[in-house]
């Protein structure tokens, strides 16, 4: 394809000059440059592409994407735009023969339980006989295809959703669930994805030291329901609906203001739109009855939790109001969810107590899980999580504040400190919880290595008890100093929980020691 052809349905302003030059991929890493590919040189936290020109021209890029003004070789096939990062969300649309106005898309949104709402509302579709595909924070499902989307948890670069787009289209699909974070909407990644269905969970603290303050935090969710806003005729139409949670009280009145297209609010209580009710909890999973003017049917999940009452309700929403699939056939494919990888996933040897694993890493995600711990047992409720280097610090104190109230034992423990003192983090969380009488070494440990945390609390644990092993859920790594060491709370869970019972089992993964830590953030 002519690199001319990208700008032709461009929306941004057109460039002064383009290069004569053909293009046969996209890549916004030098190093996964190959010949005729276009390469978009955007100014990252850690790195500036712009540096990386002459390496992706090497590996034989064809043209090159970049900052208007930027001071380059005149010789180098260079178009200066104002901002690449939101051009490349077009450019890769235009490229990919703009895949997603040839189908469906429904986005889902919020701090917590995008995953779950997605996976259902995929689920659901199968169970209506629509191809349909995802795209989530953990894989993309294409078919009978499943791709990993990457080590840790947010939305694929903008090239690679629209590549996953594509794919879905050549496969024959005609609808995809699309999850999508803050980071997401706030660096364009999604900006050309046409959407037709908007989905939001909830709307709570998280992503401060990235967008400021919870107000640009929810506007960048918000740009979700803007998109529904851009039309383009689409093979089966276009629905435009916006799905909003009547339950989560700082979010709700602000989207129902803003939202300029058709919505529909879901929730717990009288005055939602479409409602819960009979809502009956055990520790297989969930019943209730969704009730709407027009509609009630009763609906079982094997999810556990409150939470995942309102995320069934989305997804039910959405798909019967939006989609207009029968409420039965909704209420099937809600049932036949098994779970979702790292999400309160059970983690059984043998054991005479629960072992679950599950991806809580914002304060109210950690309140709503160990809520539904309390719902799983009679017993004690332990657990064990930590707090993110070089991302928000506020949800430390938060998140050990919550634990402090609402589980019995807590233990704090690493999670992808990355270049900070693993001690300064442990010592902040501490703190918090403290101030909500926390004891040390009665109430609340300290334990760096994540491995030897689980180890304690099954240590901890007595017959009956439930432990929650919370913050990386399905990840396959965590970050100290600059380097991503392989790491997987379910293997570690079944490596521990094998000792502790003497049986065969995996080791547990290995992780730095505080001498390697210091050693990197030094080289740091």
């Amino acid at each position: 394809m002519l690199l001319k052809n990208l700008f032709v349905d461009f929306p941004l302003s057109q460039p002064e000059h383009i290069p004569d030059a053909e293009i046969t991929g996209i890549a916004i890493d030098s190093r996964a440059v190959k010949p005729g590919y276009l390469f978009v040189a955007m100014k990252g936290g850690f790195a500036d592409g712009h540096n990386y020109i002459q390496k992706a021209l090497e590996n034989g890029a064809s043209a090159v994407v970049g900052e208007l003004g930027r001071v380059v070789d005149p010789t180098y096939p260079y178009v200066g735009l104002e901002n690449p990062r939101q051009a490349l969300t077009w450019l890769a649309a235009a490229f990919y023969n703009w895949p997603a106005r040839k189908l469906t898309v429904i986005g889902v949104t919020g701090t917590d339980g995008k995953t779950t709402t997605s996976n259902l509302l995929h689920k659901i579709l199968v169970a209506a006989g629509i191809k349909a595909g995802m795209i989530s924070t953990v894989n993309a499902v294409i078919g009978d295809e499943v791709l990993d989307t990457g080590f840790h948890v947010t939305t694929p670069d903008a090239h690679d959703v629209q590549a996953y787009l594509a794919k879905m289209v050549d496969a024959g699909l005609t609808h995809v669930v699309l999850e999508t974070t803050s980071h997401g909407w706030a660096q364009h990644r999604v900006d050309a994805s046409e959407f037709d269905i908007g989905v939001v969970t909830n709307i709570t603290h998280e992503h401060m030291d990235e967008h400021g303050s919870y107000e640009n935090y929810r506007a960048a969710k918000a740009r979700l329901f803007t998109s529904l806003e851009w039309t383009h005729a689409k093979p089966l139409g276009n629905p435009r609906l916006a799905v909003i949670n009547r339950d989560d009280a700082k979010s709700f009145d602000f989207l129902n203001k803003f939202v300029k297209v058709n919505k529909i609010n879901y929730g717990l209580g009288e005055d939602a739109d479409v409602r819960a009710v009979d809502i009956e909890y055990a520790p297989s999973g969930i019943h209730f009855n969704a009730v709407s003017e027009s509609l009630r049917v009763g609906i079982s999940s094997k999810l556990v939790g409150a939470y995942n009452v309102s995320n069934c309700l989305a997804a039910f929403t959405a798909a019967v109001h939006g989609l207009g699939i029968e409420p039965e056939v909704a209420a099937q494919g809600i049932a036949s969810l098994d779970g979702i990888p790292g999400r309160m996933e059970r983690i059984d040897m043998g054991q005479n107590f629960t072992a679950i694993v599950d991806f809580a890493h914002t304060p109210n995600a950690l309140k709503v899980t160990l809520e539904a711990g309390r719902t799983m047992t009679k017993k004690r409720v332990i657990s064990i999580f930590g707090s993110a280097g070089l991302r928000d610090k506020e949800k430390r104190r938060m998140m050990a504040e919550t634990s402090a109230e609402l589980a019995d034992l807590t233990i704090l423990t690493a999670e992808d400190p990355r270049t900070e003192s693993l001690d300064g983090i442990l010592e902040e969380m501490a703190a918090g919880a403290r101030s909500k009488g926390g004891r040390e070494g009665e109430t609340f440990w300290r334990i760096p290595d994540r491995g030897e945390a689980i180890k304690f609390a099954l240590q901890l644990a007595q017959e009956g008890d439930i432990v929650l092993s919370c913050g990386k859920g399905h990840e396959q790594s965590m970050c100290f100093g600059k380097t991503e060491y392989l790491w997987d709370d379910r293997t570690a869970m079944r490596a521990a929980l094998a000792q502790f019972i003497g049986v065969e089992g995996p080791k547990i993964p290995y992780l730095p020691s505080q001498d390697k830590r210091e050693e990197d953030w030094l080289k740091g």
